[in-house]
């Protein structure tokens, strides 16, 4: 572990040439203002070490990262019966796609396309007003990475709730379908924040290290989830985790990751490190192009595939 800073300088070296590559996800308005010009990467190793390089300590949407948080906090209140209102395979379709959900009456492909954290979302808010739900995700995030300073940027909120539309397709189609429990708005003003939640690098790396350390926080010694269910989730962020490039990251990458169309991905290495990379640029499915260029870079000097060196 000793030179992993300079593996970090390495990447950040090879990268700097190309910053600015991809396309920011212009379709949120407040995500078309992102300078794509920046690099952020940290690790966070299961001993406690944190190593940065580029812009680290620059906070960004995280987007759908957000869902792997989500996830959690369903999986805690419904457990495995979770899977009876949504699937665990990789969809093959576009993250907000109608297709599938049509074809498999409103029960969502996975949890980590927009329909399937919809339903997740639907789950966490049992019993609870949608602003008692989003203080519970913002709570749980804060504890795990041992952080208060994260918060939810309402801009972007408010700007993924005034364009999406396709959501509230994707929302209303399974509501039809008698899959969400909870009235529409409700349940996509608790996604539509969660999406918004804002975090660096290193915030993101502190948070996930639990599915890095067989689900305890090695921090702080505080256990978060069973080890098979950090074996679960980080199972499911391997095969769909990426919308449908998740197949192809699997294959340059071979790391359980979680991509957002803020440009970050938040990846583990299990039993060494929670890793997270931000470049706001994306690639035509939606992951951020440098982001993804550089764990390839990681995966390939630390040897840390889950496939083998």
């Amino acid at each position: 572990m000793a030179d992993l800073q300079a593996t970090l300088d390495s990447i950040y070296a090879d990268i700097q040439p190309r910053i600015g590559e991809g396309k920011v996800a212009d379709y949120i308005p407040e995500l078309a203002k992102v300078d794509p010009k920046q690099f952020g990467m940290a690790i966070v190793t299961v001993d406690g070490k944190v190593y940065r390089v580029g812009d680290a300590d620059t906070a960004f949407s995280i987007q759908s990262i957000s869902k792997v948080f989500m996830l959690t906090l369903a999986l805690g209140k419904v457990g495995e019966g979770l899977w009876k209102r949504v699937g665990r395979e990789p969809s093959g379709s576009a993250f907000n796609s109608i297709v599938q959900l049509e074809h498999e009456s409103g029960i969502p492909r996975n949890p980590f396309i927009n329909a399937g954290a919809i339903a997740v979302s639907d789950v966490v808010m049992a019993g609870h007003a949608p602003r008692e739900a989003i203080g519970e995700l913002l709570r749980f995030v804060r504890y795990l990475a041992d952080d208060e300073s994260i918060t939810i940027d309402d801009k972007v909120a408010r700007s993924e709730t005034q364009t999406g539309y396709r959501n509230f397709a994707l929302a209303n189609f399974m509501r039809a379908y008698r899959k969400l429990d909870h009235p529409v708005d409700h349940v996509l003003g608790v996604y539509f924040h969660q999406c918004a939640l804002s975090m660096s690098c290193e915030q993101l790396a502190r948070a996930g290290l639990f599915l890095a350390a067989r689900g305890s926080n090695p921090t702080t010694g505080h256990s978060v989830v069973s080890p098979k269910r950090a074996r679960r989730i980080n199972a499911l962020m391997l095969t769909c985790g990426h919308y449908d490039g998740s197949g192809d990251f699997a294959y340059h990458v071979g790391l359980p990751g979680k991509s957002g169309v803020g440009g970050g991905i938040f990846a583990v290495a299990p039993g060494i490190a929670s890793i997270a990379v931000w470049s706001p640029g994306l690639n035509k499915v939606g992951n951020s192009q440098l982001g993804a260029a550089a764990l390839e870079m990681l995966a390939a000097r630390t040897g840390w595939s889950v496939f083998g060196d």
